[in-house]
């Protein structure tokens, strides 16, 4: 199977937001707008039979949405944010292992 550049794209782009400053309304917006295309690449990937694609964008669309909500909480305590930060990096570490298994079938399977 292969790993379209876009999907690896959105994942930093999702990253990168959660590792930087704390959001606020501007960012609230934009997470509206990420979430709005990503539920429009699910669709087209859904249309077009691309199942793995779809299940990655979906999966991106859940982190994105769980940062976005944890962003538009009130004040939290040090260990929610602890909590919530630690959680963040499991995902991106899942992430990321699912698309170095992915290069590693490329770089193996493929000539």
């Amino acid at each position: 199977m292969r790993v379209k550049p876009s999907f690896l794209a959105i994942a930093l782009a999702l990253a990168i937001p959660a590792i930087a400053q704390p959001v606020d309304q501007a960012d609230n917006t934009d997470c509206k707008a990420k979430e709005a295309a990503l539920e429009r690449d699910i669709d087209i990937a859904r249309s077009k039979g691309q199942m793995l694609r779809r299940r990655q964008l979906a999966e991106a669309l859940a982190a994105l949405q769980t940062r976005c909500k944890a962003v538009a909480a009130p004040e939290q305590s040090r260990a929610a944010r602890i909590e919530r930060l630690e959680q963040e990096i499991r995902d991106l570490r899942l992430e990321l292992n699912r698309a170095e298994e992915q290069l590693r079938e490329l770089k193996h399977g493929g000539s």
